[in-house]
């Protein structure tokens, strides 16, 4: 009798372990994705200078792009509605994965430019 008694309290803990491991685990995603949040405000913003920026034409106002050298460019091609954007709706500045390291403004645009679908 005592034996199941034992084996009963190396259940329980096995279970007590397994939960809170998975709390764990839980709990260093979470904070994985906090961490990542936070670092993209401090992203030094693109600027025309860099030379990704420069070969892909950015600008940091979609409405003064040139419009001869780039005659498919609308107004409303913007780096907000661009599918390489990844900030959140209404963010100024955010990450986009064509310039690792640096934050588009939402109102930028470049050459390649592709809509969010």
């Amino acid at each position: 009798m005592s034996n199941r008694k034992s084996e009963s309290s190396i259940d329980e803990s096995r279970r007590q372990f397994l939960q809170l491991g998975g709390v764990g685990l839980g709990a260093i995603a979470l904070s994985s994705v906090a961490t990542r949040i936070a670092r993209a405000d401090d992203l030094p913003h693109l600027t025309s200078a860099d030379p990704t920026a420069g070969a892909l034409a950015y600008t940091e106002d979609s409405a003064k792009v040139d419009r001869a050298k780039y005659p498919n460019h609308t107004a409303a091609q913007t780096c907000a509605n661009c599918s390489f954007y990844q900030g959140a709706a209404g963010s100024e500045f955010a990450p986009c994965t064509l310039f690792p390291g640096k934050a588009v403004h939402a109102k930028g645009w470049c050459s390649a430019y592709a809509a969010k679908k």
